[in-house]
């Protein structure tokens, strides 16, 4: 900062606090505060001040700071937006609704919150951060970011039509699944009695399917009641990639619980253009071995072979053993057969003890289903149940069969081998683990879609979508700034050293020394998405007040090394 005076043709120059900066190559300049106003010894004093002289009184007693408030996560996640042009696929003209919209989702990436959370977060008086008064949205209260919920759901389809076109092509590989999570509350449409897989049985659930191209990076989310299963809401992505994106030509990939022989025979043959790439249920992979078609003896020297069958026809079988996953699965098993028959053992000396004997047919096979149920492991143990006993043991013939298999998954695709060969249609369906990470950020680690409190269903859809769009800039952070985080930001060299695509992923040899080190190359500290942001929000902007008569101004603190490189790999300014 420094003291400029201004000549003022006939009246006398202005006196102006202003500070200078570089952009590119020019040298801008950027006033600060007048003073004018200020008597001369008083200007001289903070011009002292500013070129590192000493001064007759202390620097506290010249200026005081009124205010800090976090500013560098702000200006990190709000510019990411930004780049992205998010907030023009939004709204193409700046309004209040869209600001608000646009603070719901940077205030996501944030700090995961309620809505009346944040709206106390967007206050001036909590001093939480800037994201209300950048956005001029400090003065917001509850029931308008509700209004703004409902004004963003009937432009979904635009922003997901306009990512399509953004990031999807002909013949591009789609990935999609499918997650539920629990709701709060009682009244919402939506809200059903499902599967948990958020392991809370007590809880209604909805159910969200996401989309994302083959990298990942989310284009489009739905909502569903929470008792749907997974294959029934097949059909209504294939018509929103044909009809909404308008591609002819897509690879569709889902795990061997969407995409059925039910869908393929019902949606997907009869839509030309539209091929697939999934998997065999174990049960259909114990068929082939029965029948012949697949022989375990072709794992012998190699983990991957292509075979065909004629219960498949037109299509192309791909089977992979990994052996860690065999090992993992044998480990597995064992430990939940020994489990069960100590539940087991329970109920057998149940029946036999001296006093308050379990008895009757009917009230041993209860305790006994409970058991079963829990462990899922009926179907390994013969079981006799009398009036007055229960005996048990294990079926060995079962387990050996099973055993076998142990490993051993089958890709199943109509994609023909000059379109893909083998390798690449198993690294294909593989990258199914990137929706999975994304219902990870979603649901756990960043954004926190749940608990969900909304009771109305459109509120609850807009919840989700501004969830989903909050990960879609995540995503991007995330990639720029894999040089500072524990993320992999070499992943070719990764997959260089995997002997085979049917092998364990390996992080590269600079992914392994950052998490050994906990230091980047150039040496700085490697931080989560999470602890980098924390550390971005100590960058503080400051309100500064002049204790002599003058208008206060603001002041931003300087960044650290680790805080400016942050910022230079997003390519954003402050």
């Amino acid at each position: 900062m420094f003291i400029d005076v201004v000549p003022n043709r006939d009246s006398p120059p202005a006196i102006l606090l202003r500070e200078s900066y570089r952009e590119g190559t020019k040298v801008r300049k950027k006033t600060l505060a007048n003073l004018s106003h200020w008597p001369p010894a008083k200007i001289e004093a903070l011009r002292a001040v500013l070129k590192g002289a000493s001064t007759p009184y202390a620097l506290e007693d010249a200026f005081q700071i009124i205010r800090t408030r976090p500013h560098g996560h702000v200006a990190a996640a709000l510019g990411s937006l930004r780049k992205l042009e998010l907030d023009t696929l939004i709204a193409p003209k700046r309004s209040r609704t869209r600001e608000l919209c646009i603070a719901m989702i940077v205030g996501r990436i944030l700090q995961p919150r309620t809505k009346l959370a944040l709206i106390r977060a967007l206050a001036p008086e909590t001093l939480q951060s800037t994201l209300g008064e950048v956005l001029a949205i400090e003065d917001a209260n509850e029931d308008e970011l509700y209004e703004a919920m409902d004004w963003l759901l009937p432009r979904q389809e635009a922003i997901e039509n306009a990512l399509a076109k953004r990031h999807l092509h002909e013949g591009s590989l789609v990935l999609y699944d499918l997650t539920s999570t629990y709701f709060e509350g009682r009244h919402c449409p939506l809200a059903r009695r499902g599967y948990p897989r958020d392991g809370k049985k007590d809880k209604l659930q909805i159910v969200f399917g996401l989309l994302t191209d083959g990298l990942g990076c989310p284009v489009a989310i739905e909502v569903f009641e929470g008792n749907t299963g997974d294959p029934k809401t097949l059909p209504s992505q294939i018509q929103k990639l044909r009809m909404r994106f308008g591609l002819t030509r897509v690879v569709l990939v889902g795990d061997r619980g969407m995409i059925t022989s039910a869908r393929i025979e019902e949606n997907l043959r009869s839509s030309p253009g539209l091929e697939w790439i999934t998997a065999l249920r174990a049960p259909a992979i114990q068929k082939l071995v029965r029948e012949g078609a697949l022989q375990l003896s072709l794992f012998d020297e190699r983990d991957l072979a292509e075979i065909t069958s004629p219960d498949y026809p037109g299509e192309r079988l791909i089977v992979c053993r990994n052996p860690f996953l065999a090992e993992e699965r044998r480990r597995k098993r064992e430990e939940l057969l020994w489990a069960t028959e100590r539940e087991l053992q329970k109920v057998e000396q149940a029946t036999t003890r001296a006093k308050r004997k379990l008895q009757g047919k009917d009230r041993i096979a209860l305790r006994v289903g409970r058991v079963l149920g829990r462990f899922k492991m009926g179907k390994h143990f013969q079981l006799e149940i009398t009036d007055s006993s229960f005996r048990y043991k294990r079926n060995q013939t079962h387990i050996r069969e099973e055993a076998a298999l142990d490993g051993v998954y089958v890709i199943r695709t109509s994609l023909p081998s000059e379109t893909l060969g083998p390798e690449q249609i198993v690294r294909s369906y593989k990258r199914l683990a990137e929706v999975e990470r994304a219902f990870r950020s979603l649901k756990t680690v960043d954004l926190k879609v749940r608990p969900i409190h909304h009771r109305l269903a459109d509120r609850v859809r807009a919840h989700v979508f501004l969830c989903m769009l909050a990960y879609y800039v995540e995503w991007h952070m995330r990639r720029a700034l894999a040089p500072m985080l524990f993320d992999d930001d070499d992943k070719a060299a990764a997959e260089n050293l995997r002997s085979s695509v049917v092998a364990k992923a390996q992080r590269s040899p600079r992914a392994e020394d950052k998490a050994r080190t906990k230091r980047t190359p150039q040496g700085a500290a490697v931080h989560s998405f999470q602890t980098l942001l924390l550390d971005l929000a100590t960058l503080a902007k400051n309100r500064v007040q002049p204790k002599q008569d003058a208008l206060p101004f603001d002041m931003l603190t300087m960044p650290t090394p680790l805080q400016r490189q942050a910022l230079d790999l997003l390519r954003v300014r402050l």
